[in-house]
């Protein structure tokens, strides 16, 4: 199944890119476009290391592909750089949305950090108002195209700062304005949700969701503490889960694996995992089991019934897209319609919605794959 250089492909007749999607772990500071980046520094007399959006493009790429969370975070200083007035957080916003329809993806949450967006002199609310002006913008441009697409922020407060429950305050405000969630993100490895315990025995008192990340850069005790201290609903990656399950025995097709504690918590609770495949990949998230998609435990969870999703993580730097991550996954392990269908599903499922909202888009989905 090739796959084109727009990163579609040609599964049973259809185009990847033309199937309805959810989009549940995509960071807006990830999904910058080079060009924007390049017109908006230019604004700001900022130093951009490329002139050409293509040549940019590919810096990024370089530069995250290192196998180190931490120096796959320092590709933000620049995207973050153009994102600290009114004007750059709308037109980023509004152009990741449009983006996001043109991927075919009929739900969105982004994730974004306000408080790494004050350097200019904006307060808070008025970077969370620039971020949902830019969004409504989006969502109307993609219907006068004859797309519809909703996308609800989910407000994310850093892991190595100490202003979470002020970020979870704010979240809150903005309930029924466009926040949709919470999430704290960041450097995972010393930073555990422990830490902003405050911030999310608030939200809980506030019946307000929360995602976390982890079993990205730190393993099982990074994911139980996400469970326990942060009332995660899903897990940011989630993919060092993996290390919970010990494969016994492989027999032909057959593989019996025996289950932790936790890793049977997580699947038998259907807690979503936020897999971002490529993003794994380059991070380092999956070293131990090795190095290409191929070794990626992704299949082994979704086989073993885990509540999979599949997501972009940053678009610019693993230079992707949703219909890309799928149309790899799809190369990788041989699946089919229906198994991209259920990954939908899952993420349908697990969206930061009412439950009546969710039901609606469980049909839209299914509609999508039928037709």
């Amino acid at each position: 199944m090739p796959i084109d250089q727009h990163g579609d492909a040609d599964l049973q007749g259809l185009s990847i890119r033309g199937l309805p999607k959810v989009s549940l772990h995509d960071h807006l500071d990830g999904g910058v476009r080079p060009a924007t980046i390049i017109e908006l520094g230019d604004a700001i007399g900022l130093d951009v290391p490329e002139s050409d959006a293509d040549d940019l493009a590919d810096w990024f790429a370089e530069k995250s592909d290192s196998g180190s969370l931490v120096e796959y975070l320092k590709t933000f200083d620049l995207t973050t750089a153009v994102m600290q007035t009114r004007e750059g957080l709308t037109r980023v916003a509004r152009e990741f949305v449009e983006d996001l329809a043109a991927d075919g993806v009929i739900y969105g949450e982004v994730r974004w950090a306000p408080e790494q967006h004050l350097a200019r002199g904006l307060s808070l609310e008025e970077v969370v108002a620039a971020v949902q002006e830019g969004i409504d913008q989006g969502e109307d441009a993609a219907e006068r195209a004859g797309t519809d697409i909703r996308v609800g922020q989910l407000i994310t407060a850093m892991r190595h700062t100490d202003r979470s429950l002020e970020i979870a305050e704010l979240a809150v405000a903005w309930r029924g304005r466009g926040a949709v969630g919470f999430d704290i993100a960041g450097p995972e490895d010393g930073f555990p949700a422990s830490n902003h315990r405050a911030a999310f025995d608030f939200l809980a008192s506030e019946f307000f969701p929360a995602t976390v990340h982890a079993g990205e850069a730190a393993g099982l005790d990074s994911i139980r503490g996400a469970l326990i201290d942060g009332r995660a609903l899903r897990l940011g990656h989630g993919v060092r889960i993996a290390e919970d399950l010990e494969v016994v025995s492989s027999e032909a097709d057959e593989v019996y694996v025996k289950f932790g504690d936790l890793a049977r918590w997580v699947r038998d609770r259907e807690i979503p995992l936020e897999l971002s495949p490529s993003s794994n990949l380059q991070t380092g998230a999956i070293t131990q089991w090795g190095t290409t998609l191929e070794d990626h435990p992704f299949d082994l969870l979704y086989q073993l019934g885990f509540a999979v999703t599949v997501n972009v993580d940053n678009r610019t730097m693993s230079r992707t897209s949703l219909t890309r991550e799928l149309a790899l996954l799809a190369e990788t392990f041989d699946y089919t319609l229906d198994d991209l269908e259920a990954f939908q599903l899952n993420a349908a499922a697990g969206a930061f919605l009412a439950v009546e909202e969710r039901e609606e888009l469980i049909e839209l989905i299914a509609e999508g794959f039928d037709r």
